[in-house]
């Protein structure tokens, strides 16, 4: 597999990550069917979504692949009234990412970041190379630290 810029950030941070390949379903894009490919709980695995902040403009959140974020909470986290997802054909040009492979690490410019809280329960979480296909496996805390990550209470109660 060739580098991705999410795993040049990690090298040029001097952070150990182990590469978790898998075969990428355009069906099934999503976290859990990813998670259940590479062999790790859904909750350990966890997906990137991008944002627009009404007042701060774009906002990255990383929340497990089984959860759902709570935009209302995202938003007042971020001191926005509101965050919206971005739409699909937007991504590529901001970020230089794809749906089903947006990384947190190695995007075109830097965005406040919010991981959720969580990712303090596991000693390593998975998050997209950039490529589909690809999962990174990264100790928490580093991943935390090397994107400048702010945990907290992003998900919406479970019904």
């Amino acid at each position: 597999m060739n580098k991705t810029n999410a795993m040049r950030m990690l090298d040029k941070a001097k952070i150990p990550y182990e590469p978790k390949e898998y075969i990428p379903d355009e069906n099934d894009l999503s976290g859990v069917h990813i998670a259940e490919q590479i062999g790790i709980p859904p909750q350990q695995c966890f997906k990137t979504i991008v944002t627009r902040g009404d007042k701060t403009g774009p906002v990255v959140f990383c929340i497990p692949a089984d959860l759902e974020i709570d935009l209302k909470k995202a938003a007042k986290i971020t001191g926005n009234k509101k965050v919206e997802p971005l739409h699909v054909k937007d991504l590529p040009q901001l970020t230089g990412y794809v749906r089903g492979a947006c990384s947190p690490l190695g995007m075109k410019k830097k965005f406040p970041t919010y991981i959720h809280q969580t990712c303090n329960n596991f000693e390593k979480i998975t998050v997209s190379a950039g490529v589909k296909g690809c999962q990174l496996l990264v100790k928490s805390n580093e991943i935390v630290s090397c994107i400048q990550a702010t945990v907290c209470d992003l998900a919406a109660e479970k019904e």
